[in-house]
């Protein structure tokens, strides 16, 4: 019945949208008016339905609906098409080859779960890797190094020399950065007269008030050269930016699989080979080196899942991985918190990066790319040892009927600019990614503000992201995709915008708040993921998500920026306009639980559905709506509305008796 209310807009297939050429739908009407003539009954079971109709239709004062029926043409004919265009992806679903070998050879089987199973290793270490930062740029109180007075004086204690050699503030504390110029008195003469006159530090700087090692006290980052800290997150964003093109563009050229080894060994290189770096310099490119590393991982690695799993699996085993990024930062927590030195931090916790040379013979390629590269007989291969693992037997003749694609695609980045649908996606997906890029890092940035020990800002968050992303789950089967994204992100933003207006006085509130919107930002992200993976095509997918990774970058860089300036406005501003952009473009994008992934530019979906075709999709997406159902639908409605239209052409008079007729049972003149 819903399905017929929501039909009954549905224009005549005789006339077209707005005046122009006939659509692919309307000249799909004619075929389908032949089948259905080959079901008897099917008309006729729903005469009692239009004549109902008809009786609504003379309730209404003087036929203001047909008045008005140019208005109407376009969103009824794009109804229909959205409908034809379900009974298309019905027929799709029914001869999609690899969806059926997929089921032949198990959804979520050993294979799989191996699969899944191989992603948490590289994820913890790529967590930790990158926060590593967090802990090894711990704030340092420095002091002059004044170890001249001990060639005068060999037997005083660290307290006695720099209470002789370091002037002091207002409130009796030493100052930092500033020494009292050397003299060639003897011990006797400087405690009794003084030292009066003051210098920078010549002989470098002591921590007598720290008990860890870090790079800030080795590579002596403190007095005038704090503004190394800042290019570290400027390499950091630098390898973040070029990883995300580079590596989106060699997955989707190469494959996954030499992809995602290529980042491992990124890994081992760059991230345990930071414990050996000699100078700050050396920490730099290194820095550098694990940023594109993690970047291009986390892209292959989701297409990798999206591409061999189906269903539900598909969105569990992305939350998943993710789940154990969060595991990562809080292992680096807990080890930053034990150990003394720096270098024993990458040492001890890079240790498992060698187990990731084990991946050169256990991680499988993705079927789907292979099959978009022409590369028909790898594919298969890789499904029959997938089946073998997961001790189930392909069918001969359904694996036979695995065909290459009519023409083998061949894309590039250009597409991005060419294609219509893709250009508009991913323009979209982008500003959503730089939303959630803006607010994550605006609230990691107002925190530290408040002066919140660095521990508790790095724990208390992590143990709550496990559960924001175990959330989506449930998140996801009740709103799907685009609600669940827009929903995510309106909540995020709000708390993002609270925690900026808060004063800093209401710390305990502000605290609150901001864990509370990186609890909500988090499952923005993970659903954020999800959703690009799926609604890009394979043949581009790795490089449709590395430009969506570049927006989220930059609005790291953007509230990088904005942090340094200091105006309170700024941040509040940006923060509500960005939102408020990828909220209102989001809602323009199709919807992608229990579609089929596209393949290639021409399995794309489109972008733009009306509201009506929203309501089709969703009630004849139900399971007791078969193939059959929706075709009597669309003629039956298609019937309704052409009465409808010799109704409107009738002098009013004449119109009334007509539809008395039909209300009483009469068959029409």
């Amino acid at each position: 019945m819903a399905i017929m209310m929501t039909l009954a807009i549905v224009g005549p297939p005789s006339q077209h949208r707005c005046g122009q050429e006939p659509t692919r739908a309307c000249l799909a009407v004619g075929g389908l008016w032949k089948e259905q003539a080959a079901l008897p009954g099917s008309v006729s079971s729903q005469m009692a339905k239009e004549n109902n109709s008809m009786a609504e239709l003379k309730s209404q004062h003087n036929f203001r609906s047909f008045n008005q029926h140019e208005a109407a043409e376009c969103p009824r004919s794009l109804s229909l098409e959205g409908l034809l265009c379900r009974l298309k992806a019905i027929e799709a679903k029914k001869d999609d080859k690899f969806a059926n070998i997929l089921n032949a050879v198990g959804e979520f089987g050993t294979f799989q779960r191996r699969l899944v199973a191989l992603t948490f290793i590289p994820s913890i270490l790529s967590a930790f890797f990158l926060f590593a930062d967090i802990f090894v740029f711990t704030p340092q109180k420095p002091y002059c190094n004044t170890s001249w007075i001990l060639a005068v004086g060999p037997n005083l204690s660290e307290a006695e020399q720099m209470n002789l050699t370091l002037p002091r503030e207002s409130n009796g504390s030493f100052l930092t950065c500033l020494m009292y110029v050397p003299v060639d008195w003897d011990l006797n003469s400087i405690i009794q007269f003084g030292l009066n006159h003051t210098d920078t530090c010549q002989d470098g700087w002591i921590y007598p008030e720290v008990k860890k090692r870090s790079l800030i006290n080795e590579f002596d980052l403190v007095c005038g050269r704090e503004a190394n800290t800042r290019i570290v997150q400027i390499m950091f964003l630098a390898g973040f930016l070029t990883g995300s093109l580079i590596f989106g563009f060699i997955s989707d050229k190469l494959g996954r699989y030499p992809t995602i080894l290529l980042s491992l060994l990124g890994l081992i290189i760059f991230g345990f080979g930071t414990a050996f770096v000699s100078n700050f310099h050396q920490y730099l490119f290194f820095r550098f080196g694990v940023s594109q590393a993690v970047i291009g991982y986390v892209i292959s690695s989701v297409s990798l899942a999206t591409e061999w799993l189906v269903g539900v699996h598909r969105a569990h085993a992305i939350i998943l991985e993710q789940s154990f990024f969060a595991v990562g930062a809080m292992f680096l927590t807990g080890l930053a918190h034990s150990l003394p030195h720096w270098r024993l931090l990458y040492l001890v916790g890079g240790a498992p990066v060698f187990f990731l040379i084990s991946y050169i013979w256990i991680l499988p390629e993705s079927p789907r790319w292979l099959m978009m590269k022409g590369k028909l007989n790898e594919a298969k291969q890789v499904l029959c040892y997938a089946a073998d693992v997961n001790k189930k037997t392909i069918p001969l003749n359904l694996l036979d009927k695995l065909q290459l694609p009519r023409k083998v695609t061949s894309s590039s980045i250009l597409d991005f600019r060419n294609d219509r649908h893709l250009r508009k996606v991913t323009s979209v997906m982008c500003s959503v990614g730089f939303a959630v890029g803006y607010n994550c890092h605006t609230l990691s940035f107002r925190i530290r503000e408040l002066g919140v020990n660095i521990y508790f800002t790095q724990v208390i968050p992590r143990l709550m992201e496990l559960p924001a992303r175990l959330c989506c789950i449930f998140l996801l089967e009740q709103f799907k995709r685009k609600r669940s994204l827009s929903l995510t992100l309106f909540q995020g933003t709000l708390m993002c915008f609270l925690s900026l207006i808060l004063p800093s006085e209401l710390k305990f509130l502000s605290v609150l708040i901001i864990v509370l919107g990186g609890f909500i930002l988090v499952a923005s992200v993970t659903v954020f993921l999800i959703y690009t993976a799926e609604l890009l095509p394979t043949v581009l997918r790795t490089t449709g998500l590395g430009l969506v990774f570049l927006a989220w970058a930059a609005g790291y860089i953007l509230s990088l920026m904005i942090s340094s300036q200091g105006i309170p406005i700024l941040p509040i501003f940006l923060c509500c306009i960005s939102s408020i952009m990828a909220l209102t473009l989001c809602s323009k994008l199709p919807e992608t639980q229990d579609h089929l992934l596209p393949e290639s530019l021409e399995h794309f979906l489109p972008l733009t559905r009306t509201r009506n075709e929203d309501m089709l999709n969703e009630d004849i997406s139900r399971d007791d709506v078969t193939e059959e159902v929706a075709k009597n639908t669309i003629l039956n409605t298609m019937m309704m509305n052409m009465d409808r239209d010799v109704l409107s052409n009738l002098p009013s008079q004449s119109r009334e008796e007509e539809i008395d007729r039909r209300t009483e049972g009469q068959a029409p003149r």
